[in-house]
């Protein structure tokens, strides 16, 4: 329980965020609201480019991303958690988008970016949950700006948050063995690139199917695993 200590925090600060967000939505112009997400996005294109540069091996990063396309098309992520989030909005609201297209989005932008994975594998390795603290306070900051927008469906990403970087936590601790430093840098080139994806999406430039790409970030565990 200790290791999934900077996950629990991580799943509150969402959560609290969201409140917040849901509580001051009807003060906030829709300008405002928009103007504010368009700058989110492009923070979010910068921490895509700039964690790609952590790379190591751009082969790599491309046979990952062909990979786990194909893995991720064939078990279809993208409309498994679309399909989650139409019906936990027919439950809130009776069908609104809104709380469809919140989830998503906030599900993939919290648990797809360098520090989700990054902090997720140093609980896990080290037991230092500081970088995840450090995403605790930036993902609540957004969740406000995304839930004042998108409602209710920013919170229950939290759930999404919790299950995802407590997997990698709990498998980090597992692997220690394995999880060498050019596997983790790797790891995190990979997810950087899905999230200048998610940046894209949210501009409203491209439709990428990041969810269908989400494979491809644990494709340099069994990278090294076959290297060994």
């Amino acid at each position: 329980m200790f290791n999934l200590l900077g996950t629990i925090v991580n799943a509150i600060a969402i959560v609290v965020g969201s409140l917040v967000g849901i509580f001051i939505k009807r003060g906030l112009p829709d300008n405002i609201k928009e103007t504010v997400m368009k700058g989110l996005a492009l923070c979010v294109l910068y921490l895509g480019f700039s964690g790609t540069l952590k790379g190591n091996n751009p082969l790599l990063m491309i046979l990952s991303i062909v990979i786990g396309g194909v893995v991720g098309e064939a078990i279809d992520i993208d409309k498994a958690i679309t399909k989650l989030g139409n019906n936990i909005e027919k439950r809130f609201k009776g069908g609104e988008s809104k709380i469809s297209q919140g989830f998503v989005a906030s599900s993939l932008l919290f648990c797809v970016g360098s520090m989700a994975i990054v902090g997720s594998l140093e609980s896990g390795l080290t037991g230092n949950h500081q970088m995840l603290y450090a995403k605790s306070i930036l993902d609540g900051v957004s969740s406000i700006i995304f839930s004042s927008t998108l409602g209710i469906g920013v919170m229950i990403s939290a759930i999404s948050v919790f299950i995802y970087q407590g997997f990698i936590t709990i498998c980090a601790a597992l692997l220690k063995g394995i999880l060498l430093e050019t596997v983790v840098a790797n790891m995190t080139a990979i997810g950087s690139l899905l999230i200048i994806g998610i940046g894209l999406n949210m501009l409203g430039i491209t439709k990428i199917k990041v969810a269908n790409l989400l494979p491809a970030v644990f494709i340099p565990i069994i990278y090294q695993l076959f290297i060994r």
